[in-house]
């Protein structure tokens, strides 16, 4: 019996893929033992359990910023949390770790090495995480989902993607998704979202832009996310949700979007050759930017910076590729000729290459 420990968390970026390949391992060998190394506090806490898996959790050790009380504590906690997990590793036979990234993902890399047991690394965005470059020096193959992405050795194995994504059939079940939101399947839809709690600046805008979208003779299926600060403008063909809890069959009905670029968005729209008008996130160290290049790059998607889009983007911009529907299609043969539906195979693919590596005797010997 393989005993696999994927390390990751914190956010869905590192949950969603890891979970995805969990699942890919489950469902391949029922026999398998797939762990979960986690924190107490991050979403795998809640997610983790909730789909079958053993959540195994150690102290969230955050790397100190500045030289204050926690950068005095850091070094002995930090040491501890490798040796918590260097322990698991041997008490419970396991052969790989797979990381994905968050605060465990360093202390598992690190305990891996200590253990002598191979580890493979998954990284989601273009712009690598401090713990996957650290992970990325000594692991036995690392996976990345953009081209491009700077890590040693990386092999472009796309995202590991919900199972409802991989199989989704976009050429029939419309009616049942253009019902399911009250819209018409015969008009084409524009699926505005900018994630689980919202993006102020695409909310604002496209309800300030919703009849000259709509005068395109487009539907838009509009999800705020939770912390919406506009209402709903009441126009024929424009739905206004706060929450797909059907996200699958949002997406089997979207014929174009307007989005953040998060790994997993961008990842998820390409696989299914939905082109795009993606707004990076202004906070952060820019990776969004990075994750949408490719597509972007390919032809599939065009990128507005947060503060430029505005109702005179999307008159300019959008709304002339809304009204050429041969742009349109263009537009969604390029964005699928960058984006892979196999993310979570190819995956786990890296991951037996890593257990037949010579010297690899498993168990955390």
């Amino acid at each position: 019996m393989t005993v696999y420990l994927l390390a990751g968390g914190g956010t869905a970026g590192h949950v969603n893929p890891l979970l995805a390949v969990a699942d890919g391992l489950r469902d391949r060998d029922p026999g398998a033992e797939v762990l979960v190394l986690g924190t107490r506090e991050g979403l795998e806490a809640r997610l983790v359990p909730a789909r079958g898996y053993e959540l195994l959790t150690i102290d969230k050790v955050p790397f100190p910023r500045r030289p204050n009380r926690a950068a005095v504590a850091f070094p002995g906690r930090f040491a501890r949390s490798i040796g918590e997990t260097a322990e698991i590793i041997r008490s419970r036979g396991v052969d790989v770790v797979v990381g994905f990234g968050g605060y465990v993902a360093t202390p598992a890399y690190l305990a891996a090495r200590r253990t002598g047991t191979p580890v493979v690394i998954h990284e989601a965005n273009a712009r690598p995480g401090l713990a996957n470059r650290l992970g990325a020096r000594f692991a036995a193959r690392v996976g990345v989902a953009f081209a491009g992405t700077p890590l040693p050795a990386a092999q472009l194995v796309g995202m590991p993607l919900r199972r409802e994504i991989e199989t989704l059939d976009r050429t029939s079940g419309r009616e049942e998704a253009a019902a399911f939101f009250g819209l018409d399947a015969g008009r084409p839809v524009l699926l505005a979202t900018g994630g689980s709690l919202g993006a102020r600046r695409i909310n604002r805008t496209m309800v300030d832009s919703a009849e000259r979208i709509l005068s395109t003779g487009w539907q838009v299926l509009h999800v705020t996310g939770e912390r919406s600060e506009v209402e709903d403008p009441g126009l024929p063909g424009y739905r206004m949700v706060a929450y797909a809890d059907r996200m699958d069959l949002a997406l089997r009905l979207a014929d174009f979007a307007v989005s953040r670029a998060g790994a997993s968005t961008v990842s998820e729209l390409t696989a299914l050759g939905i082109p795009a008008i993606y707004v990076p996130y202004a906070v952060g160290n820019g990776e969004q930017r990075f994750n949408a290049a490719g597509v972007v790059d390919a032809g599939g998607g065009i990128l507005i910076d947060d503060d430029a889009f505005l109702p005179d983007a999307v008159a300019d911009r959008l709304a002339p590729i809304l009204a050429d529907r041969a742009a349109v299609e263009r537009m969604a043969a390029a964005a699928a000729s960058v984006g892979v539906l196999d993310g979570t195979e190819r995956m786990i693919g890296l991951i037996d290459e890593a257990l037949a590596l010579p010297g690899n005797t498993g168990g955390g010997a």
